[in-house]
C-alpha cells in the first residue's frame, strides 16, 4: 500500500516561511515563475516573506506544463525520456513582463510543490534558459540566474537533470526531503476538513 503524506495549508505556509531566509541569502530573487498548478500557492506565500522593506513586491509569472506518456517513442526535443513527453500548456505573459529582454540579467526563482522525477523541472529550466538566452543575444546584457524552490524533494532516483552549478551553489532549495510517498496537498482536496483531519492523525 502506498504511503500517503497529508500536507495542510498551514504546513505550506510554515515551510515557505522557514525557507525564506535561505532564499533571500542565496538567491535574492527579482522574479518568481510558478509552475502550475502546484507552484501557485507556495509562490504567493513566499512573496510575503521575501519582500524587503521599501522594495516592491516580487512579480509572479506562471507557466503550465503537462507530463504524459507517449504511445510511441519520438525524437522530438521535448521528450525527456523514452515514452514521456513534457509540453507547454501556458508560458510567460510577455504583455505583463514587457519584452523577453526584461528577463535578461535577472535573478529568477522557479517555484513548484514537489520534485518527484525531476522531469518537469528539467524541462522548465532548459526552456526558460533557452528563451532568455535568445533575448540576451538580441538585447545584450548579463545572463539570467535561475534558481529553484520546492516544498518537497522526494529522495529517489531522478529521471531529469538540473545544472550542476545550480545544485551545488545553493540555488536549489527544498523545504523538506521526504521518501517516495504520495503527497496529498490541500489544493487537491475535495473535502478540506477530512484532509486536515487525516493530516492531524499523522502526528498522533
Amino acid at each position: 500500500m502506498v504511503q500517503k503524506l497529508y500536507v495542510t495549508y498551514n504546513d505550506v505556509h510554515k515551510l515557505c516561511q522557514e525557507a525564506a531566509p535561505k532564499l533571500l541569502e542565496e538567491v535574492n530573487p527579482q522574479l518568481m515563475i510558478a509552475i502550475g498548478g502546484g507552484g501557485y500557492v507556495p509562490a504567493r506565500i513566499l512573496r510575503s516573506f521575501l519582500k524587503r522593506a521599501g522594495s516592491p513586491n516580487i512579480p509572479i509569472q506562471a507557466i503550465g506544463l503537462s507530463l504524459y506518456e507517449q504511445l510511441s517513442t519520438s525524437t522530438d526535443a521535448d521528450v525527456e525520456e523514452p515514452g514521456t513527453k513534457v509540453t507547454r500548456t501556458q508560458w510567460l505573459d510577455l504583455s505583463a513582463l514587457g519584452e523577453m529582454g526584461s528577463l535578461v540579467g535577472k535573478r529568477i526563482l522557479i517555484v513548484d510543490e514537489v520534485d518527484d522525477t525531476r522531469t518537469t523541472l528539467e524541462y522548465a529550466v532548459k526552456e526558460l534558459e533557452k528563451d532568455v538566452e535568445l533575448a540576451r543575444e538580441k538585447f545584450g546584457g548579463e545572463k539570467a540566474q535561475f534558481s529553484i524552490f520546492v516544498l518537497h524533494n522526494k529522495d529517489k532516483q531522478k529521471k531529469g537533470i538540473l545544472p550542476e552549478e545550480m545544485t551545488s551553489s545553493g540555488r536549489y532549495v527544498a523545504a523538506r526531503t521526504v521518501g517516495d510517498e504520495w503527497i496529498c496537498y490541500p489544493w487537491e482536496a475535495t473535502d478540506i476538513d477530512e484532509h486536515d483531519a487525516l493530516a492531524a492523525k499523522q502526528h498522533e
